[in-house]
């Protein structure tokens, strides 16, 4: 999959295509679903299938309240979208220019001058343009005057509800788990490198591996039983996701204390699987309130993963006391 970064990018050999325009924050069911069709269309037509998205996203350049949490950075995002098929991702910085571009300029000289489209596929609350002046409508009618194919997917629904990133959302900061993942169609995981930190965990004796979140809210916060991919095989842990406040911590970070495991892993791309929520993160009085109180995260840990093996799978729920 080949990831254009900016209009200034784009080659001559780019145009020609079939192309989808929006978010994708979780590339969940209906955004898979969408992705399919648009792949299937780019079979048909012999045209390379292009999606095109936005950093930051356009709520969080807004900063709309409330700016809504992500469930993908873009390195997450990318990662999911090679395993969709599709053949290119266009990201477009969105900053003053680019929301002052009007609808009608999206269409005469992004889609149809600058790549040339041949079909455009959207989700069914697709707006664009300047104050969101355009949508599906526009859009259609444009493609029938200047010659490409428009079509919009259908809301997709399951147990009674949308299938949407705010719905994911929901049930993530429930810490429904098993929701998030029938939304999701995967279980939900977050990537990123191991870093430097404060180095508190390695002085009260639970050494953690430490990765930014590089977004601008986290869709869950608190203590959780996580499942660690990038060392080998894979392996168990309890994590910390939040701003930690007994130390005073400004940047939300996701901090892992792997089970049973002791090497220098700095500079590690890691992806941390959420498999069950233990508490909520707080404040402690004191560094030995908390080291006693992650003594028993980890106690709680090792009985949800032992109780998952006991029958084949990890437990949805938690373990019995």
């Amino acid at each position: 999959m080949e990831i254009i970064r900016g209009l200034h990018n784009i080659r001559p050999r780019h145009a020609g295509c079939v192309a989808t325009i929006g978010t994708f924050d979780g590339v969940h069911h209906g955004h898979q679903m969408l992705l399919a069709h648009l792949k299937a269309k780019g079979d048909q037509l012999g045209a390379p299938s292009l999606l095109v998205t936005f950093e930051p996203q356009p709520r969080e350049y807004f900063q709309q309240a409330p700016v809504p949490a992500r469930l993908t950075r873009f390195r997450e995002k990318v990662h999911l979208l090679r395993g969709t098929g599709i053949d290119r991702v266009l990201c477009i910085p969105f900053n003053e220019r680019t929301r002052l571009i009007p609808a009608s300029e999206v269409i005469e000289r992004f889609l149809v001058d600058m790549l040339g489209v041949y079909y455009v596929v959207v989700g069914d609350d697709f707006r664009f343009g300047k104050d969101r002046e355009g949508n599906y409508a526009m859009l259609k009618e444009a493609g029938d005057r200047l010659g490409f194919g428009v079509s919009h997917m259908g809301t997709l629904t399951f147990d009674h509800g949308r299938v949407s990133s705010t719905r994911i959302r929901d049930a993530l900061k429930a810490g429904d788990f098993g929701l998030s993942e029938k939304l999701l169609g995967r279980p939900y995981f977050m990537m990123g490198r191991v870093v430097y930190g404060q180095r508190i965990g390695h002085r009260i004796g639970v050494p953690t591996a430490n990765i930014r979140l590089q977004r601008y809210k986290a869709a869950l916060e608190g203590v959780f039983a996580v499942t660690v991919d990038g060392l080998g095989a894979p392996r168990q842990g309890a994590a910390n996701i939040g701003v930690r406040p007994t130390v005073d911590g400004k940047e939300p970070l996701l901090e892992v204390h792997i089970l049973d495991f002791d090497e220098d892993i700095y500079g590690r791309l890691l992806t941390v699987t959420l498999q069950w929520k233990i508490r909520d993160e707080q404040r402690f009085p004191s560094l030995q309130a908390m080291k006693s109180e992650i003594d028993r995260d980890i106690e709680k840990t090792r009985a949800f993963f032992a109780q998952g093996a006991a029958h084949g799978a990890p437990p949805a729920t938690s373990p019995s006391a």
